[in-house]
This record gives structure tokens, C-alpha cells and sequence, in this order.
């Protein structure tokens, strides 16, 4: 990446990945453990028709290991929420800005009301680096 183009000029949706896994909050975390298998970092979690949470590897890591919880625990009860966004045309930083202030490593990308990809640390590590 030319040194001359600032972090604050790349759009968020230049980085996302727009290929999203979304789960009804019934799928239990055996389910959501089976997705993650196949190299898949964050489930989000629908209530009704729209992504309202979300549950990572760390959540799945910190929640449900450490706590020793049965494999067929509902995700809704371990899934974070309120779902974490941020709009398609917003920059970079401010993505890294929002991880930083609320300690967390992925986060929605919104056009409105309507979730279109994901943008993670991982993201925005390799688009510095580039």
C-alpha cells in the first residue's frame, strides 16, 4: 500500500468480507462449534429476519469452554449483543477506532438497515501491512 494514501481515505467496504454466516439464535453451540470447524471466525445471530448479535471463536473460547457449558446450549445465550456496525462508507481507522475503544475484533458492515459483510482486526492488519 503507497504510504501516501491514509488509512482514513480506505472505505470499509474495500476490506470487508461480504461472505457472512448468519444463525437463528436456536442453533446450538455445537452447531455453531460444527461452522467454525471449516475456518469460519463469527457466526452472526438473526432474531426474526435481521443480524442482531454475533458469537466469535473467543466468545466461543471464553463463554462456552471456560464455562463447561453443554454442548447444546442455545447461541442466543452465549451470542454477543447488541451486534457491533459500522456503515460501508466509513474509513478503516474509524473501524479500528471502534475495535480498539469496545475490545473487540470483528465487527457488521451496514448499508442502512441491511448487514453486507464483516470486517475484522485480521482485515485491517493485512490492508497495513499491503
Amino acid at each position: 500500500m503507497s504510504l501516501g494514501r491514509s488509512f482514513s481515505e480506505i472505505k470499509v467496504k474495500d476490506v470487508m468480507s461480504r461472505n457472512l454466516i448468519v444463525a437463528d439464535p436456536a442453533t446450538t453451540v455445537f452447531q455453531i462449534a460444527k461452522m467454525m470447524e471449516q475456518g469460519i471466525g463469527a457466526v452472526l445471530v438473526k432474531k426474526d429476519t435481521k443480524p442482531e448479535g454475533i458469537i466469535t471463536d473467543r466468545d466461543f473460547a471464553i463463554k462456552v469452554a471456560v464455562n463447561n457449558m453443554p454442548m447444546d446450549t442455545t447461541v442466543d445465550k452465549v451470542a454477543s449483543y447488541p451486534l457491533q456496525t459500522i456503515g460501508m462508507d466509513e474509513s478503516i481507522a474509524d473501524a479500528a477506532a471502534i475495535m480498539a475503544t469496545k475490545k473487540i475484533r470483528k465487527i457488521a458492515v451496514v448499508d442502512g438497515d441491511s448487514v453486507m459483510g464483516i470486517i475484522t482486526s485480521t482485515d485491517l492488519v493485512n490492508k497495513m501491512a499491503s
